[in-house]
């Protein structure tokens, strides 16, 4: 007598979910580059955008992130020093560029320097920028306008963002005639034109870390971290106006 056979099919290997706390500025590209990873691997990646200051506040307090992606190295700093990064965990993987941008599309190019008179380019509008205390690109700005002695002429008249994208808006939409942003938003926002840009000497260098949050224990979650370095990822960032690290 023969017996049934069952024949029982592998199952699949559950898709995980990878949250991603990040930099506004890195939306456009890392939107592309995480739907290329659900494609490739079916492990869903939920982001979560805002300015790295507010994300990292949110981490300290406890926030559900596998993984932070940091416009600088402060905010990364103070997470690893809270003791949230896992082992081995952390890389900088991308820079940027400071320019300044107008709503004008025939605006001259400038060149910004201790000379640049900003308040008549201003002509009594606003200067966008993020939050010049907790916003990356706020902060690189201030170190910038500080450095080059051309803070204290135009302070009163910084519309403060709570990120980057937000200053970018104000600009793109006519609110703000000028603003402060990465070479990399310039290139994402509508009705946008680069005036100039800040020379690097005038502010620290602009690099993203990115890192594994202490909770985080799956594969996919390094694996996304993984795919952040790989080909496919640089080719992305690089076309999106960033400047790809090792």
């Amino acid at each position: 007598m023969l017996l049934p056979v069952t024949l029982l099919a592998a199952t699949p290997a559950p898709a995980e979910e990878i949250v991603v706390f990040a930099a506004a500025s890195l939306k456009s590209a890392l939107d592309e580059m995480a739907a290329g990873f659900r494609a490739d691997t079916g492990n869903d990646v939920a982001i979560s955008y805002a300015g790295s200051g507010k994300l990292a506040q949110q981490i300290l307090a406890g926030a559900p992130a596998d993984l932070f992606i940091s416009a600088n190295l402060q905010w990364m700093d103070e997470i690893e020093n809270a003791g949230l990064v896992a082992r081995e965990g952390r890389r900088d993987i991308l820079g940027n560029r400071l320019v300044l941008i107008a709503n004008d599309s025939e605006q001259p190019r400038v060149e910004i320097g201790p000379g640049t008179d900003l308040p008549a380019l201003l002509d009594g509008g606003r200067l966008a920028m993020g939050l010049v205390q907790s916003v990356p690109a706020g902060q690189y700005g201030k170190a910038a306008l500080e450095h080059l002695g051309l803070w204290d002429a135009v302070a009163e008249n910084v519309a403060q963002t709570d990120n980057v994208r937000a200053a970018l808006a104000l600009v793109s939409n006519g609110e703000a005639p000028f603003g402060i942003v990465y070479a990399s938003d310039a290139l994402a926002g509508d009705n946008v034109t680069v005036a100039g840009e800040f020379p690097e000497s005038s502010h620290p260098p602009i690099i993203y870390p990115a890192a594994l949050l202490t909770h985080t224990g799956d594969q996919a979650d390094r694996a996304f971290l993984d795919a952040l370095s790989g080909e496919a990822a640089a080719a992305i960032f690089a076309r999106h106006g960033f400047t790809v690290l090792n």
